[in-house]
């Protein structure tokens, strides 16, 4: 069983490889957030919500060592998983001193990749025990244990893909959220982008979390998608 409530990064832009290991992470646990191309993988590392990060050299803008090297260079610690279709022991050491902490070549075993993971982060100190068990938002309060929402004292009773998306809110407080990264994150890349079903469970989630209180959470920001903070 993998580490659970992790975040993985994963920095790759073939979508075979993609949906592989975003669907076996998200089996084992974890929350996988996807970036596809070098620019998008700085951006969202040096955000420093991640546990480890698995990038693909072969990329369509940077590539992955030079991705490596401007992160580390910006004082990013998060452990990182090289991943080459090339063997060559250059290559190998050439990452490593771009700042990567292991090396994966590929085609790769699911199981392997995932005790790499679990490895790295052991190293930097990132077991499960020091993971965060409550998020918390002004008085609304998710459990990624119990699988228990409150907001003040009053126990909210969520469906599982609607307690999905709450954390995927929770963990990213005040941060807008698209609705093609909603999709992503709840539903899996392959969901279908002009389907309703995100806007569907925004307004059940609303008012199950919003409707009875003064002090409004989950919020609309037109015309780029849904935030949920405290303001």
């Amino acid at each position: 069983m993998g580490i659970g409530y992790m975040r993985v990064l994963l920095v790759e832009d073939d979508e075979r490889i993609v949906d592989f290991v975003q669907r076996g992470l998200k089996a084992e646990g974890y929350v996988v957030e996807v970036a596809r191309s070098g620019l998008e993988a700085i951006a969202l590392g040096t955000e420093g919500h991640f546990q480890a990060i698995i990038l693909d050299l072969g990329l369509p803008d940077l590539n992955g060592r030079q991705v490596c090297e401007r992160l580390r260079n910006t004082g990013v610690g998060t452990p990182i998983l090289m991943l080459t279709a090339r063997d060559t022991v250059q290559d190998k050491v050439t990452g490593l001193r771009s700042g990567a902490d292991d090396y994966m070549t590929k085609p790769f075993s699911f199981e392997e990749l995932v005790a790499r993971i679990e490895v790295l982060m052991r190293r930097r100190g990132g077991e499960i025990k020091s993971e965060i068990k409550e998020l918390q938002i002004a008085d609304l309060i998710l459990n990624v244990e119990t699988h228990e929402v409150k907001r003040g004292e009053t126990l909210i009773d969520l469906t599982p893909k609607e307690f999905a998306l709450l954390e995927c809110f929770m963990r990213m407080p005040g941060k807008v959220l698209s609705r093609t990264r909603i999709l992503e994150q709840v539903w899996g890349y392959s969901a279908d982008p002009l389907t309703n079903v995100v806007d569907v469970y925004i307004r059940q989630l609303r008012r199950k979390i919003d409707d009875d209180y003064d002090l409004k959470l989950l919020k609309t920001v037109r015309g780029f998608g849904y935030k949920l903070d405290a303001s």
